[in-house]
């Protein structure tokens, strides 16, 4: 993927690793937990899998979505530079 971005705006690949291993950390946890999951239930762990995969792609998202918002407006509001989403020094 970050062979795509125009040579211009390319992260350096310290920025890129760690925007990449969040990901990373994220879908190994959520793997994680419906293995566990599925052990629990006698359901099928691959609905349950897709039920997870689903409410994560929707509500999940909506979720960080307003986190971010409310924190971004919380760092204008309080002018903390530092703190700012996507500003990476």
């Amino acid at each position: 993927k970050r062979f795509r971005e125009p040579k211009h705006e390319r992260r350096p690949w310290r920025i890129w690793f760690l925007d990449t291993s969040k990901q990373a950390i994220g879908m190994l946890f959520i793997h994680f937990a419906n293995v566990y999951l599925s052990d629990l239930t006698e359901e099928d762990p691959c609905s349950l899998y897709l039920i997870n995969f689903l409410l994560d792609a929707t509500l999940g998202m909506l979720l960080i979505y307003a986190g971010i918002r409310a924190v971004s407006s919380l760092v204008d509001w309080q002018q903390w530079e530092s703190l700012r989403f996507g500003e990476y020094g």
